[in-house]
C-alpha cells in the first residue's frame, strides 16, 4: 500500500481496524480525483481517463449523500477535513 494511501486511511479511520468505512472511501476517492485533475492539466487529450474521473466523482457524490443521511456529524467533519464544500 502506498504511503499516501496509508496516510489518508490513518487520518480518516474510525477505529484501529477501519479500512473501508464511508469516510475512508471518500478520502481515497478525493485523492484519486485530485490526481486525475492534475493529470488532465498536463494531458488535455487523454479521453480514456475521463471515464475514470467521472466514475470517481459520482461514487464520491453517492457516498457523501449516504453519509449525510446516516451520520450528519461525520458528514460535516469530513467536508471540513477534505475541504470539499464551503
Amino acid at each position: 500500500m502506498s504511503n499516501q494511501k496509508k496516510e489518508i486511511i490513518d487520518s480518516l479511520k474510525i477505529n484501529s481496524k477501519d479500512v473501508g468505512s464511508s469516510e475512508v472511501q471518500i478520502g481515497l476517492l478525493s485523492n484519486k480525483i485530485n490526481y486525475l485533475s492534475d493529470h488532465f492539466k498536463k494531458n488535455k487529450n487523454d479521453k480514456h481517463s475521463t471515464r475514470g474521473l467521472l466514475k470517481a466523482v459520482n461514487q464520491r457524490k453517492r457516498l457523501l449523500a449516504y453519509l449525510k443521511r446516516k451520520n450528519l456529524d461525520s458528514y460535516k467533519k469530513i467536508l471540513e477535513k477534505l475541504n470539499l464544500r464551503k
